[in-house]
């Protein structure tokens, strides 16, 4: 297995837009490292033991600010906002005012647009290297989305190897509020393999089926006698090629899970048999959007010299429905003055011999 290790906090030290940027590592008493960027309040590197007492890496990144720069793919473990996945024909209503955002996927909006949360410097702070918390205002009218939107992301290492994300958020202006973290995930160790070995489990019997543009009908289905059926697990590889409708309109899987876990139940379950690493997410959100890294194109290269190839990754976005502002009858996403939106996501890792 490879040898991994962090990227040096050199390659990280930057200027964007004015603002220094830095690279962020917690630890704990287990062995597990986490690393951060101020750069879109993004995940770097989160190495775990494998079942050989090794560390693995297991989330795909760069190992400095100026590749994550050129990257083809920009979302690498960044904090995804304003609105996280697509809003069609980048426009939504609210009240009786029509607002308009950048066209950056097709005809639709994508991740808060091409100058969302990802791209932007997060103010931060520390604490006794356990916790970052990752501060950012959002102005009237950034990308389109109406209202000053002051958001922050903590995010917290637990001695028992749990990445415990929090977000937080309040306007002064009626809007709307869509956030996740964009982390690739491949437990057998990034830049290495594909993730088509792993065996997943998600206990939704629903998921929201898409049309041509990636768009929810608005409706959910069951995933009885479906590609989509993973409640009892699977490995990603046994039908992402089965010719469903709906796996070719995403090229593979990207479509939204219907979540109804609550924080103290699994959402989502990933399991490597080659490194003997678990994942279970924990989240408050109601959906979960399974992304096997269709869209990778080999342009990228990541930490430890592989290509970034397409499924060499595969994302658990925890976040509100696609397009959910077009979508009444979808859990709302509004924002108003004097709430606070606040969301919670737990990443809990361990080691398992198999996966049940």
């Amino acid at each position: 297995m490879a040898h991994y290790r962090l990227p040096d906090t050199k390659n990280f030290e930057h200027k964007i837009d004015g603002k220094n940027t830095h690279l962020i590592v917690l630890r704990n008493r287990s062995g597990m490292q986490v690393a951060f960027t101020d750069y879109g309040a993004r995940i770097v590197s989160i190495l775990v033991p494998n079942k050989s007492g090794d560390l693995t890496d297991v989330v795909l990144g760069f190992d400095s600010i100026q590749d994550y720069l050129k990257a083809d793919e920009q979302y690498h473990g960044a904090t995804i906002g304003r609105f996280a996945n697509r809003i069609a024909h980048g426009k939504f209503r609210l009240d009786d005012q029509t607002f308009t955002l950048a066209q950056n996927n097709g005809t639709n909006s994508l991740h808060g647009g091409p100058g969302g949360f990802h791209t932007k410097v997060w103010d931060r702070q520390v604490s006794f290297k356990k916790r970052v918390d990752f501060y950012y205002c959002s102005r009237d009218g950034e990308e389109g989305f109406p209202g000053n939107l002051r958001v922050s992301i903590c995010y917290e290492l637990s001695e028992d190897n749990v990445i415990i994300i929090k977000y937080k958020a309040e306007t002064d202006k009626k809007t709307v509020i869509n956030l996740t973290n964009h982390a690739y995930f491949n437990l057998n160790g990034e830049g290495h393999s594909d993730i088509l070995n792993h065996i997943l489990t998600i206990p939704s019997e629903h998921y929201l089926p898409i049309d041509e543009q990636q768009i929810p009908f608005g409706f959910m289905s069951p995933v009885e006698g479906t590609a989509f059926d993973f409640r009892t697990g699977k490995r990603i590889a046994d039908e992402i090629s089965n010719g469903e409708e709906q796996l070719e309109r995403g090229s593979g899987y990207d479509h939204t899970f219907v979540n109804t876990q609550n924080l103290s139940r699994c959402a989502a379950t990933a399991f490597s048999a080659t490194t003997g690493i678990h994942l279970d997410v924990h989240t408050t959100e109601p959906g979960i959007q399974l992304y096997t890294g269709n869209f990778l194109t080999g342009n990228d290269i990541g930490k430890s010299g592989g290509r970034y190839t397409a499924r060499t990754g595969f994302c658990f976005e925890t976040q509100h429905f696609p397009d959910s502002p077009n979508h009444p009858e979808f859990p709302s996403v509004v924002l108003e003055p004097g709430m606070i939106f606040e969301s919670e996501t737990q990443y809990r890792f361990s080691l398992k011999k198999e996966s049940h």
